[in-house]
């Protein structure tokens, strides 16, 4: 019997103490792009094998409804992957419609954690666009996957001590 997740939502409270995974990367603007999180949570799930629960950080809102000032938005994320025990970067990059200049930023603030793990799948739109970070990434000692069950069990190994 594995635990169960507990999907905790952009600016709900970020439960204190256990395991828990940041879902960094690129969030669609647009409603006719779909996410790639909840495949993310999916295989999070398929993935985790202890008896304890595990909290999934997502950035995006419950039920769609956006933050009415981006500053609550931004201190929930910046908490949320402070407190993380792993953060998944996953990063689709399509310059269109999912270009991830955010993700950079954080990226970059984060890649020195020890808890940080790239996903870059070679097939996105754009994957030339991810080479910068995934040079730092490997500068920095930071795992890089290509698929994102891969970047997931990359990702539970930091969380639950196992790199």
């Amino acid at each position: 019997m594995t635990g169960p997740l507990t999907l905790v939502w952009a600016r709900e409270p970020i439960p204190a103490g256990g395991t828990s995974v940041f879902l960094a990367g690129p969030t669609p603007r647009r409603s006719e792009v779909p996410s790639w999180r909840p495949a993310a949570v999916e295989a999070l799930a398929a993935q985790w094998t202890r008896p304890e629960p595990l909290t999934v950080l997502t950035p995006e809102s419950r039920d769609g409804i956006r933050a009415a000032h981006y500053d609550d938005q931004v201190d929930w994320e910046t908490e949320a992957r402070a407190t993380a025990s792993a953060i998944l970067f996953w990063i689709p990059r399509d310059l269109r419609t999912m270009p991830g200049f955010t993700t950079n930023v954080e990226f970059g603030l984060d890649v020195s954690t020890g808890r940080a793990v790239l996903g870059c799948p070679p097939d996105c739109p754009d994957p030339e666009r991810n080479r910068y970070l995934i040079y730092v990434a490997r500068r920095h000692g930071v795992p890089v996957r290509e698929t994102l069950p891969d970047t997931v069990a990359a990702a539970l190994a930091i969380a639950t001590g196992r790199d």
